[in-house]
């Protein structure tokens, strides 16, 4: 390695992007291209950033397969950077594994980690937790432990569990320090603030009272019978209800919840339910229906009883029941909290993280775009969308997956 190209590496491992780019930005030769990649995708320039490690990586070829392992390592980086979620990820765990046959520990475990923060962005925790648990971080450099424990920390942090997250984050925040990256200590003091911050709101008895994520977790584990609008189910100590897929019946149980202990009228659960102003004996028989089919599955935690105008529900054991809401409500919550992390999503890579179809996501983001709540940068299959940071609260719990339920 030449002297240009090694205080250009090292411009780059201390985050000084500009420093290195005078080192190599009139150098066509395959290192130079990958520096100058990297370079542009610290500075935010990621489709250029990708070109130049392709370049880089076909430069290099079959003969410095390290060099070329390196290269798909750091276009994976950037690929999740634009939020290009949908490519294969057996391309870089074949990197990480040569790069390991090479004795190159420090970029394998690199190329890992963002595998493990690729599964977070689509909310698949219990895959990201196996691959961290999996995870050999001894003697690794401050800026990967530090990027190891961030992506512990929202694990922990979104499946509901503070104390492991505080932990993991004050050894991100130590890491950091060592470190010396700007970018690593804003990205540990941006999630740290996450758990000072309003999670959700708690409905109780006619008032609303704003929870943090600790809050939020032990409110869970008290025992009460907890109506969770974020997961959308019911709750009670270790059982759980998922009623995602039953819309119907979960506004149903959350206007039962919301007025405990009164009852409810059976207009207003008409209109909750199936969303008209003019109900008629068919409403009313249909409704008579999703109740049996609701008072059926929550049997195991709550009893839904008649009365003269309407229905009432009663946990089982006396339990308190209570209402839990995100801090924003609306049907496209999740989509919002997705795209105020800041970075450019395109419609594919928001329709893999939700679950949901790419057509959904493109009318959701119509109307969202109407109400001047996103806006669209680019054109065609370049477009991408942004919206500003949703300011005041976390959105941890309006995120894919964001609570571990069994």
């Amino acid at each position: 390695m030449d002297s240009p190209i090694a205080a250009a590496a090292r411009a780059l491992a201390a985050g000084d992007a500009l420093a290195a780019l005078k080192r190599v930005s009139l150098r066509d030769d395959p290192p130079a291209l990958a520096l100058r990649g990297i370079a542009m995708a610290q500075l935010g320039e990621h489709p250029r950033a990708r070109v130049l490690l392709r370049r880089a990586a076909r430069g290099f070829g079959t003969r410095d397969e390290l060099a070329r392992a390196r290269c798909v390592v750091a276009e994976a980086e950037v690929a999740l950077a634009m939020r290009d979620l949908g490519g294969s990820p057996r391309i870089l765990a074949a990197a990480s594994a040569s790069l390991e046959a090479r004795a190159d520990r420090a970029n394998a475990l690199h190329a890992r980690l963002i595998a493990v923060r690729r599964l977070l962005l689509l909310g698949r925790l219990d895959a990201a937790a196996a691959a961290l648990d999996d995870l050999d971080t001894r003697g690794i450099p401050p800026s990967l432990l530090a990027v190891a424990e961030l992506a512990a920390a929202e694990v922990a942090l979104r499946s509901l569990r503070t104390t492991p997250a505080q932990t993991a984050l004050l050894r991100a925040h130590e890491a950091a320090e060592r470190a010396r990256v700007p970018a690593l200590l804003a990205e540990v003091a941006e999630a740290r603030s996450a758990l000072d911050r309003p999670a959700a709101r708690r409905l109780h008895a006619g008032h609303e009272q704003p929870l943090r994520l600790d809050e939020v977790e032990a409110l869970l584990g008290s025992g009460a019978l907890v109506v969770d609008a974020c997961r959308r189910g019911l709750r009670a100590g270790t059982c759980w209800l998922p009623l995602a897929r039953r819309p119907i019946l979960f506004e149903l149980a959350r206007a039962l919840a919301q007025a405990w202990p009164a009852d409810v009228d059976r207009n207003t659960l008409i209109a909750r339910a199936f969303r008209t102003r003019h109900p008629d004996e068919t409403h009313r028989a249909r409704l008579r229906v999703e109740i049996g089919r609701l008072r059926a599955l929550a049997a195991p935690l709550a009893r839904i009883d008649a009365s003269t105008r309407g229905f009432a529900m009663t946990a089982l054991d006396e339990r308190p029941v209570v209402v839990l809401v995100p801090p924003i409500d609306g049907d496209q919550a999740s989509l919002l909290a997705l795209l105020a992390d800041g970075a450019a999503w395109s419609t594919s890579a928001l329709a893999l993280a939700l679950g949901a179809s790419q057509r959904t996501v493109q009318r959701a983001l119509v109307e969202l775009e109407a109400a001047e709540r996103v806006r669209a940068i680019g054109r065609a299959r370049a477009r991408r969308w942004l919206s500003p940071p949703l300011a005041g609260f976390t959105t941890i719990l309006l995120l894919p997956a964001a609570l571990a339920v069994t």
